[in-house]
């Protein structure tokens, strides 16, 4: 069992347009709504490959009622916490070529006592996990020490925890050890404080979240593949992706297939990297199910090739 934590989900409209044009009016050629937010996609992502998941995340107003419709799936406990605030609704953008643009709203502002509310509802939905996974920005009223004292409220613990966030939430947590975070490029290099250019760069600075606190750093490096940085060291895979439609959740999707193989060593990674690979092969934000999958694309590399250039 994965429980995850969405702090500030979403319902996500993706409009599909044939280009971009400021000012116009633009007809699209499709459209789709999705449950959103970072851990709201690892559960999907999981609950797709039949995996169980337990859900925690805050719900209010006429958007938190059209999500907890959209998590109506057979694999996936929902764990609801009522807020007084609306649940934001966020739109993707997306052209043929796979660029997105994305509009992401603030999100509702939470009390200190609905806050506390999400904090122990996690902390009672956590009893016999494997992994607890806490995901996503923060919404309004939430200090930046939220996923600090949640990790404090959930130790000891047998289960194992997963952190995908950024800035000064994810710089708090670190401290707490948790197991494995999970930045992006942009992510990383915030948090660390360097500059990545190479791969080398990216295992680098992987090494500073290291030896701030994280466990293991599963980085995700879009069109570059992941690097996997633990006790063992920088390990490098890669995923061919002919025809990318949207790289929307693509990390979250990573993040799930790593967990749901174990959450540690090359075989997580080369299984995160078919569902992260899969998902961009989707429209919108859809999660891969198992015959999206096509673990052959994978290729997990003996050592990382430090002075190769990421895709800019």
């Amino acid at each position: 069992m994965i429980v995850t934590v969405t702090p500030n989900p979403s319902v996500d409209r993706t409009v599909e347009v044939d280009a971009l044009v400021r000012g116009a009016v633009l007809r699209a050629r499709a459209a789709a709504v999705d449950a959103g937010g970072k851990g709201v996609n690892v559960a999907r992502a999981l609950a797709a490959n039949g995996h169980r998941a337990r859900a925690v995340l805050p719900c209010g107003g006429a958007e938190g009622a059209q999500l907890a419709g959209l998590l109506l799936l057979p694999a996936v406990e929902l764990v609801l916490v009522p807020v007084a605030g609306a649940i934001r609704a966020n739109i993707s953008i997306v052209e043929p070529d796979g660029t997105v643009t994305k509009i992401n709203e603030p999100g509702p502002e939470l009390s200190p006592e609905e806050t506390e509310a999400v904090i122990a509802a996690t902390v009672q939905a956590a009893a016999g996990a494997d992994w607890v996974a806490a995901s996503g920005s923060l919404p309004h009223g939430v200090p930046d020490d939220f996923y600090t004292r949640l990790f404090e409220g959930l130790a000891p613990g047998r289960f194992r925890i997963a952190l995908d966030s950024s800035g000064a939430p994810l710089r708090a947590a670190l401290p707490c050890h948790p197991d494995v975070v999970k930045p992006n490029r942009d992510e990383l290099a915030e948090a660390s404080g360097q500059a990545i250019v190479t791969l080398g760069d990216a295992a680098d600075a992987a090494e500073v979240l290291r030896e701030k606190g994280a466990r293991a750093v599963l980085v995700s490096l879009g069109p570059d593949g992941a690097i996997l940085v633990d006790e063992a060291g920088a390990t490098h895979g890669e995923a061919r992706v002919d025809a990318p439609a949207s790289a929307v959740g693509a990390g979250d999707a990573l993040l799930a297939g790593f967990l749901s193989a174990g959450g540690s060593g090359e075989d997580s990674l080369a299984e995160g990297l078919a569902w992260g690979a899969a998902a961009t092969r989707l429209p919108g934000s859809r999660m891969p199910g198992p015959a999206d999958l096509d673990r052959r694309s994978v290729r997990i590399h003996s050592s990382v090739a430090r002075s190769r250039r990421l895709v800019v």
